[in-house]
């Protein structure tokens, strides 16, 4: 194997993630790395809402044909824009270390940093009726059981443009991923992020992962030398909570799984509906070893809360 190609989208927060891989592949022996920027259907669609046009699956489809189609052999992803049920022939190997999964609300430059503990904090913070840029249907449906008044604006683009729209005045606030505003260097602009309590992350939100083709070991053994234990065990369990409730991307399905101690997993699921009328949560421990099953365990418990109901309804409209 004289190089490995690492098939990622073009985005500054891509660019990121695939040469951390690269340069943590060079540190552990690996042949060199070549990036390959791929183009998605995502990427050509900046102005429509996720929702509109098919959801997060978009900015992982044409990076996933390469790599079936072996033009590349390593492909870079953030982790939440994967379909929770991959490909037939593909596999995800390894990951990188968890950044912050919280979501995070950057006010105009005049805002100040502070922490929100709760639901109070925030709606004093925001007031009742706030405009708020985001296009995740996750972050609506959970805000709208806080804000009903508020008006949700949809904001695509990289971080600099979005950061631009809220300063000329589009938006009172933005709520974008803590992970790749930290990654990017922007973690300064964080006004507060948003405890699960108040609003759980997307599931996989904070890591970057590393897929692969099923059948190649070479690369895989690769890849399992930098992989980091902690941050898959959360991601099976939050992937599998996904998988147990028929979800897709653009679903509004939380899910976050934190490391209780060296061997327990804490997982919390929620499933809101779209008015924000109907938030149901649960959540579940188990052992690292047995996430799998967690994630599969805390699902359960979402449907027999009635999460079914709101997803056929999600899915119906």
């Amino acid at each position: 194997m004289d190089q490995l190609r690492i098939g990622t989208r073009g985005s500054q927060l891509a660019l990121w993630q695939a040469n951390t891989v690269a340069a943590r592949l060079a540190d552990a022996g690996a042949p060199p790395c070549r990036i390959v920027v791929i183009k998605t259907t995502g990427d050509q669609l900046q102005e429509r809402p996720l929702s509109e046009v098919g959801g997060k699956r978009l900015f992982v489809k044409e990076i996933e044909d390469a790599l079936l189609r072996d033009d590349i052999d390593i492909a870079v992803h953030s982790s939440k824009d994967m379909p929770a049920v991959l490909p037939e022939g593909l596999s995800i190997a390894g990951v990188l270390p968890r950044e912050d999964p919280h979501d995070a609300v950057v006010l105009p430059q005049r805002g100040q940093r502070t922490e929100v503990r709760g639901q109070e904090e925030l709606v004093r913070l925001l007031g009742n009726t706030p405009r708020i840029g985001t296009g995740s249907v996750r972050r609506v449906a959970q805000l709208l059981n806080l804000f009903p008044d508020a008006r949700f604006e949809n904001v695509r683009g990289n971080v600099d443009t979005r950061l631009r729209k809220l300063e000329e005045g589009q938006y009172d606030a933005i709520v974008l991923a803590a992970a790749g505003l930290r990654r990017l260097g922007f973690g300064d602009r964080i006004s507060f992020t948003l405890p699960a309590g108040v609003c759980v992350p997307a599931p996989g939100q904070g890591i970057v992962a590393i897929e692969t083709r099923a059948h190649d070991s070479k690369t895989r053994d690769l890849i399992a030398d930098i992989s980091d234990a902690d941050a898959f065990a959360a991601l099976c369990a939050e992937r599998t909570l996904v998988e147990a409730l028929g979800g897709g991307c653009q679903t509004p399905i939380g899910g976050l799984a934190t490391l209780v101690d060296a061997s327990t997993v804490e997982l919390v699921g929620a499933v809101a509906s779209l008015d924000g009328r109907r938030v149901i949560r649960a959540t579940g421990r188990g052992n690292r070893a047995d996430a799998y099953d967690l994630g599969l365990r805390v699902g359960h418990e979402l449907i027999a809360k009635g999460a079914d109901e709101i997803l056929s309804e999600v899915r119906a409209q």
